[in-house]
């Protein structure tokens, strides 16, 4: 298993088979999925989406969604990482986190996307990262402020309206 990240309470790693009944689990949680309008709705679906990030996402290697371990006990117990997306004709990084309910309300969001974040800029040297919240997600848009991220715009697609938050690294920092 090809390990991307760890930090104190949490390790990154790339998706395996064996993830597939944990990530589906995930994605059954209904005050999950909520705000996830592209999850998937079948155990089929959540299959695919694994074998798609299993080695990173298929047209950025570096990036994709990763099997989030809770380092205590050894338990997935989400899936975060780096999205690639085309945003008003503008290709940008989503840093995205999602943890199970379980384990919510203990800083582990706010732990993942803050090493997300940093291995972004630092690792891959990525000068602008987003965060896409679902406008009725407080606790993402609390996450994403906690890492430095600031509210730039609405946006909306065909899976519905959603908030940008973005941070920008800056040129000799």
């Amino acid at each position: 298993m090809t390990v991307i990240l760890e930090t104190k309470h949490i390790t990154l790693r790339r998706q395996v088979l064996s993830d597939l009944d944990d990530l589906w689990a995930l994605y059954c949680d209904p005050e999950i999925t909520r705000y996830i309008p592209d999850a998937p709705r079948s155990h089929e679906e959540a299959r695919e989406e694994l074998e798609w990030h299993m080695n990173g996402h298929p047209q950025n290697p570096q990036l994709g969604l990763w099997a989030t371990i809770h380092r205590e006990t050894g338990k997935f117990i989400g899936r975060c990482g780096l999205l690639p997306w085309t945003i008003d004709g503008q290709e940008e990084v989503e840093v995205a986190y999602t943890i199970a309910r379980a384990y919510q309300g203990q800083g582990l969001g706010t732990e993942a996307a803050q090493a997300i974040l940093n291995y972004g800029c630092e690792v891959l040297h990525l000068r602008r990262l987003i965060c896409l919240i679902d406008p009725d997600n407080i606790a993402s848009q609390k996450i994403a402020k906690r890492i430095g991220m600031k509210f730039e715009k609405e946006a909306s697609d065909s899976m519905g309206l959603f908030l940008v938050f973005a941070t920008e690294k800056q040129n000799g920092r």
